[in-house]
């Protein structure tokens, strides 16, 4: 079986003239417009005097304007059964937009308000406040995610990525509306935004109804903020958590290349081949020979800065130490041995059938064209990525490996007697 290249619909981008990029994507396939408006302004921005403050932002974003009340926009919302909501990421804050193509100009419009003029209510912020604090007091009380977040709060010490949740809550407590509009008038600003668009309108409509209600939006006269992440190392690291709990979670970390690194395609082939299914390396392994396992995986996500590469098991207490060298094997043997011409095919073919599955919808399609541009990679990174992957060799695999397993950050969390010896 061969890799093939998976092609976009007709696609145009364009830059408006006060700055704003918009990516059109005719798609008329179904009677759906989706839209993403992704602005340059993510935990990757914050510091830890303002850490979690786009997550708060996000969350009231669409709770009023200066015109709008927050019922006012969910009658318009639901009126016409549009979807309308805001998120954050590492890299990058986005508004949501999806409705029938009749009903996109009224969404668009309402989108245009909600981005231009916000007027994050007193009461909205109280309450957005309490869920987010609530959501991050949870989060202590799932293992994994205690084991993982200081795993990551160690591997990132220093930098954006890193900012702990502690740092959060801290900062969260103290927010306040004029936080909000400093953050805003900031980072939210025409020239500093991509509107992605995927659905059954022509590209020529879809640029002229965003130019205008966006068009006459001016950019501050002042320079954008300007993205320097801090240099990057880490040294072999063990983080032991005694937790009473009815699993043990072992968590390996390394720092890893960004997006833009040379072994970027390589890192993709070797967590696909490592952690992605039940036909993965590390489930194969570790669960079905060894039932060592109740969960298995391992990640590497894409990142606009440094970003990890994380292999993890969830096991039985008694079987940590086993576990741990199991986990640890797996990668030696990547680093030691290479794979197989099979072995490296089958992950190709994996990632890029998954990939051309995760563009079915026309809002899949505006997420990924619309995030490439908004990291710098530009919408021809859709075909680049397809291309890179197809060309990765398995020198390519085991050089990447050499490179990226090198110094480990180990997490370990689970009941005294099954981590204590691990200190």
């Amino acid at each position: 079986m061969t890799s093939t290249l998976i092609k976009q619909p007709a696609t145009a981008r364009t830059k408006l003239a006060n700055g704003l990029t918009v990516i059109a994507i005719e798609n008329p396939v179904a009677d759906i417009v989706a839209a993403r408006f992704f602005i340059r302004a993510g935990h990757a921005y914050e510091t830890p005097t303002n850490s979690g403050i786009f997550d708060l932002l996000t969350a009231v974003l669409t709770k009023g304007t200066d015109g709008k009340s927050a019922l006012d926009i969910a009658e318009i919302v639901e009126s016409i059964g549009a979807g309308f909501g805001a998120d954050v990421s590492s890299d990058y804050s986005a508004l949501s937009i999806k409705t029938v193509s009749s009903d996109f100009e009224t969404v668009l419009a309402l989108a245009a308000e909600v981005i231009r003029s916000p007027s994050f209510p007193d009461s909205e912020i109280e309450l957005e406040r309490r869920l987010i604090l609530q959501s991050l007091k949870s989060m202590k009380e799932q293992p994994f995610s205690v084991a993982y977040n200081q795993l990551r709060e160690a591997l990132y010490a220093g930098h954006p990525y890193g900012l702990t949740n502690t740092q959060t809550e801290s900062c969260l407590e103290s927010f306040t509306r004029t936080d909000l509009i400093a953050a805003h008038q900031q980072y939210f600003r025409p020239d500093n935004m991509v509107i992605a668009v995927a659905g059954r309108l022509s590209p020529a409509l879809t640029i002229k109804l965003i130019e205008q209600y966006l068009g006459d939006w001016s950019s501050p006269g002042n320079s954008l903020p300007q993205l320097q992440f801090p240099s990057m190392s880490v040294a072999a690291q063990k983080i032991v958590t005694v937790q009473t709990t009815n699993q043990a979670f072992v968590v390996l970390g390394h720092l890893a290349g960004s997006v833009n690194s040379p072994d970027y395609a390589a890192l993709k082939i070797i967590s696909t081949y490592l952690g992605n299914g039940l036909s993965s390396r590390l489930f194969v392994e570790l669960r079905e020979k060894q039932g060592l396992a109740y969960d298995v995986s391992a990640f590497y996500p894409t990142r606009l800065g440094a970003s990890q590469f994380i292999a993890y098991i969830g096991t039985a207490p008694e079987n940590v130490p086993v576990a741990l060298s199991g986990l640890r094997s797996e990668l030696a043997r990547l680093i030691e041995t290479p794979l197989t011409t099979e072995e490296l095919q089958v992950a190709k073919n994996k990632i890029l059938g998954q990939y051309a599955l995760g563009k079915q919808t026309n809002g899949q399609i505006a997420q990924t064209l619309g995030w490439y541009e908004v990291l710098g990679l530009g919408i021809e990174f859709d075909e680049d990525f397809q291309r890179a992957i197809a060309a990765v060799t398995i020198e390519d695999v085991q050089g990447a490996a050499q490179r990226c397993f090198v110094e480990e950050v180990l997490s370990v969390l689970g009941p005294a007697n099954a981590v204590e010896s691990l200190r």
